[in-house]
Formats: C-alpha cells, sequence, structure tokens
C-alpha cells in the first residue's frame, strides 16, 4: 500500500501533517527532536524500513514544525505533548507502540509513556533531553539573553544547524510543569538509549541521569563514543534500527 499522507485536524483550526505506513504491528512512532521534522534521515530511514519489511509506522511533525501549521514561537512543551498525544490516539489503531524519540523527542515520548503505559511497548531514544529547557537551556543564558527574554519575550539562541532557535519565555516557563528529572521516572517497559559522546547539545551525563532515573530494569544505554548529536550517519542509523528490532518494533 506504500505511505499514506494527511493531516490531523487540531483546536484552533491548526493541522498537524502525517505520514503513516499499515503494517504489522506494535506500530513504531516518530517524535523528532526541536525545530526538525519528520522529513528527516532517522524518520526517513525507519519509513524505508517500515515499506520493506511491512512494519507499522507513523510519524508527524508537531505543531509549528515542518509541515503543520502554527507558529513555531507559539509552541510549548505542554502543545507538544498534545499533539504527540492526539497524534497516537487518532492514527495508531489502539495496540502496542514502539516510540522513538529524538533529543526533545526523547522528553516527549517519556512523556507520552507515562500518560498511555497501557499502550506503550518500549521506548528508544536519540539523544533524549528530558527537562532540556531548565536542564539544557536555562543554566547557559547569559546577561543578553536574560535581558532579552525579558524585554520581548524571546531570545534567538545561536543553532549550528541553521538559523538561530527562537528560545521564548513562555516555553522556558511551561517546561518546568513537565521536568522528570532527577526522577524516578515510572517507566517500566523496555527501553534503549542511543547517546552520542561528542554530542555538543545533549551531553552524554544528561541523557544517562535519564537512564538512571528510569524505575525498569530492562534500559540499555549505549555510548557512542565519535557519535554526534544527530547520529545520522550510516552506522548510526544501523544501530537505530537495530534498537527498533530488538524491542519487537
Amino acid at each position: 500500500m506504500g505511505e499514506t499522507s494527511g493531516f490531523l485536524g487540531r483546536p484552533g483550526g491548526e493541522r498537524l501533517a502525517w505520514r503513516r505506513v499499515a503494517g504489522a504491528g506494535p506500530a513504531a512512532v516518530w517524535l523528532g527532536g526541536f525545530r526538525s521534522d519528520m522529513a528527516g534521515t532517522k524518520a526517513q530511514a525507519l519509513a524505508d524500513r517500515a515499506l520493506a519489511r511491512g512494519r507499522a509506522y507513523l510519524r508527524f511533525d508537531y505543531f509549528g514544525h515542518g509541515e503543520s501549521s502554527g507558529d513555531f514561537r507559539q509552541g510549548t512543551v505542554t502543545r507538544w505533548r498534545e499533539d504527540a498525544l492526539a497524534a497516537i490516539d487518532e492514527l495508531t489503531d489502539g495496540g502496542d507502540l514502539v516510540l522513538v524519540g529524538s533529543s526533545m523527542g526523547g522528553w516527549l515520548a517519556s512523556l507520552v509513556a507515562l500518560a498511555r503505559p497501557d499502550r506503550i511497548r518500549a521506548l528508544v531514544l536519540i539523544a533524549p533531553a528530558a527537562d532540556f529547557t531548565a536542564r539544557l537551556i536555562e543554566p547557559g543564558l547569559d546577561a543578553a539573553a536574560r535581558a532579552a527574554l525579558a524585554a520581548d519575550g524571546v531570545w534567538l539562541r545561536p543553532s549550528g544547524y541553521g538559523d538561530p532557535d527562537p528560545i521564548t519565555r513562555s516555553l522556558l516557563e511551561d517546561g518546568a510543569r513537565w521536568s522528570i528529572l532527577p526522577g524516578p521516572v515510572p517507566i517500566e517497559v523496555p527501553v534503549r538509549i542511543l547517546q552520542g559522546g561528542q554530542d555538543p547539545d545533549v551531553p552524554w551525563p544528561h541523557a544517562l541521569e535519564l537512564a538512571q532515573a528510569i524505575k525498569g530494569s530492562d534500559v540499555v544505554f549505549s555510548l557512542i563514543k565519535d557519535g554526534d548529536h544527530r547520529l545520522s550517519r550510516p552506522q548510526d542509523i544501523a544501530r537505530l534500527i537495530g534498537a527498533v528490532e530488538e524491542v519487537g518494533g
């Protein structure tokens, strides 16, 4: 049947773009990172794998990301969590899910697992940025950044991936509502974490803290010593697919 696509209506007239592969479950669900989209290398590799092997797979763009509608600057962790919950509730068949979360998507995957524990078979997390607003952004705010947030409600953070990242005061304030560290995090399904040792955005000790905070015993943390944040090299993609298959996705 190939991959189908469409838009999911959301409150306020917004629309979430999605793509879906019908196949055997448990379905893998891609949760992307901050300012990334469902057309990225890892998300596409998982789609190609689902098509080749007849596996169920869903990917989507959060509000203000990729092909979805909305102003990114109005996005918050609350809103993106709600998007993820709506996507799995309305676009999957009710069976078990393997959540595959990258960077911010690792935090959101954890929040979704806490909200829908009966649906989740396992988590596969790539450089999971749990609590990134409070733990990874706020400690690095200098006087100029704090002044911009106070005066304008937004700070344009330089990015190594293109245009600056708009960091809003509402994003930082809202993120505190969803803090899961230092734990314990009551997730007891199998969890696989892939983390680059040369990641400048999510240092490996931060990802390891999440691994240690998760209550379940079947948690495997894989440090890819020469890996970066994206972990999109062919060997990294192979590890990702292997982890998804190991947990049944």
